[in-house]
């Protein structure tokens, strides 16, 4: 779910709260919240629970593209350390640990597709 937090200039929509999405369960991508780390901790540590991952993503695919990551309980310490103030997007999510799955083989060259014969880039 892409969500954001409410702030000077509007609002969020009724249902669309930070505690509403989180108490799906979903993995939360909330954009230009590096401000509001605190509130969105908060908010979502009672619905995901403290161990829960958090990545805080600056620059997405710039070359100077920096990452933070944590847990709900640890990652307002990790960021105090290596300090993100400006555009970011903050990840949170079980799917953010997940671990021994094999890469996609859609960009394999070897990869066959109906409109793209093995071998053929």
């Amino acid at each position: 779910v892409l969500t954001r937090v409410p702030g000077r200039a509007s609002a969020m929509p009724g249902g669309e709260t930070l505690a509403a999405f989180g108490a799906t369960g979903a993995t939360l991508a909330v954009h230009l919240a590096a401000h509001a780390l605190g509130r969105v901790v908060a908010e979502l540590t009672p619905l995901y629970g403290p161990d829960c991952p958090v990545a805080v993503v600056a620059r997405a695919s710039w070359p100077d593209q920096r990452i933070v990551r944590g847990t709900l309980a640890t990652i307002a310490a990790r960021l105090a350390e290596a300090p993100i103030e400006r555009t970011a997007v903050i990840l949170v999510g079980p799917a953010l640990a997940a671990e021994g799955f094999r890469d996609s083989a859609l960009y394999d060259p070897g990869y066959r597709r109906r409109f793209r014969p093995g071998g053929v880039p």
